[in-house]
């Protein structure tokens, strides 16, 4: 009695195993399908857009954001970039400063990166131009701050009677550090988004530095001679903007924009 007991218990394993098996496909199949049927989920929104390809920029019917940088406060001392190993170079300028804040003469900075930092839910979008150039003149690199789609094309020039070196510092996209002689155009380009913005230094002189954003989008720009900053083609929604210079750090607005209008968001950075 006991042993015809056993063996029933025996052989009824396996049809318990088989049950939790279908039981845990079952399980799974109805959350395949709620995920199919809920596609405004949030992550798996961001995850489609994530792994969908880039889309071009709607240039007709998107917004634009214009805006200023503007300066207040205690000036920042700094240092005299001393140029006497290039002679060359040295003969070009006249005492100037460090470009690590440079502080245009109507109160505004240049060179600083606005960017939109929130809002796209993921999605990715194409460069508007093909390319961007970065020149080495004067033993400077011009410009100090320059923003770039993953993958768009980077020419860089030389235009010194010098040999330079170039080397991009990344945590994200693969180091490089390559000479580069007079006249001579290299193109590169940074194959992921990367933020905070990538530090370029040249190893022939340490004075020369500058800094790259890589992001997945074209809706940045760098702030210019006069502090302002224009973005176009940015899709009707609500942003974060940003604006990131690289001694004072990062500020950020929410700001709401509409297709074919002109949303402007300044920024001020205090000494």
């Amino acid at each position: 009695m006991e042993t015809s007991m056993n063996w029933k218990k025996l052989l009824g394993l396996p049809l318990v195993f088989f049950a939790l098996i279908v039981l845990a496909v079952g399980c799974s199949k109805k959350e395949t399908e709620k995920a199919e049927d809920n596609p405004d989920d949030e992550d798996n929104t961001e995850a489609a857009a994530a792994n969908a390809p880039a889309v071009a920029v709607d240039m007709a019917n998107g917004a634009t954001v214009t805006g200023k940088i503007t300066f207040t406060g205690a000036k920042p001392t700094l240092n005299k970039i001393q140029m006497d190993a290039e002679p060359s170079c040295a003969a070009m300028h006249n005492n100037i400063p460090s470009q690590e804040v440079v502080i245009n003469d109507n109160g505004t900075l240049r060179y600083v990166m606005v960017y939109v930092k929130d809002g796209l839910n993921g999605k990715s979008y194409k460069p508007i131009e093909q390319k961007e150039n970065l020149d080495q003149k004067g033993c400077l690199y011009e410009p100090h701050v320059i923003g770039l789609v993953n993958s768009e094309e980077l020419d860089i020039s030389n235009d010194d009677k010098t040999t330079h070196n170039i080397h991009p510092q990344p945590k994200i996209n693969r180091e490089w550090n390559e000479s580069q002689s007079s006249g001579d155009v290299k193109k590169k380009e940074f194959t992921q988004s990367e933020w905070p913005p990538i530090p370029v230094k040249c190893n022939i002189h340490p004075w020369m530095k500058m800094y790259i954003g890589v992001f997945n989008h074209p809706f940045f720009a760098v702030s210019g001679a006069d502090g302002t900053f224009t973005i176009k083609g940015l899709p009707p929604g609500t942003y974060t903007i940003a604006a990131w210079q690289e001694k004072y750090g990062e500020q950020t607005q929410k700001v709401t924009v509409k297709s074919k209008e002109e949303t402007k968001v300044d920024f001020n950075f205090k000494g």
